[in-house]
């Protein structure tokens, strides 16, 4: 099953553009997913398992570094075509 996700990512610091960058960096990297970014969010498209299970990696990974971090998800069951 498709699935798109919609992720706003707001790091609790001065220095936030840095967390942003990176997380958007490494979605990248799953050449599976369709990944496409704007001024407010990113989406991610693919296969629900993949797309999931980056998250939950990739989210992990974020938040496990320093300061505080929101992350705000909107999931879709369906593709969106980025």
């Amino acid at each position: 099953m498709k699935i798109a996700v919609e992720i706003s990512l707001y790091p609790l610091t001065e220095q936030y553009e840095s967390p942003i960058l990176d997380f958007i960096h490494k979605l990248n990297q799953y050449p599976a997913l369709k990944v496409s970014t704007n001024a407010m969010s990113t989406q991610i498209e693919g296969e629900y398992d993949l797309v999931m299970d980056t998250l939950k990696r990739e989210l992990k990974t974020s938040f496990s570094e320093e300061g505080a971090k929101i992350g705000v998800l909107k999931i879709l069951n369906q593709s969106i075509n980025l």
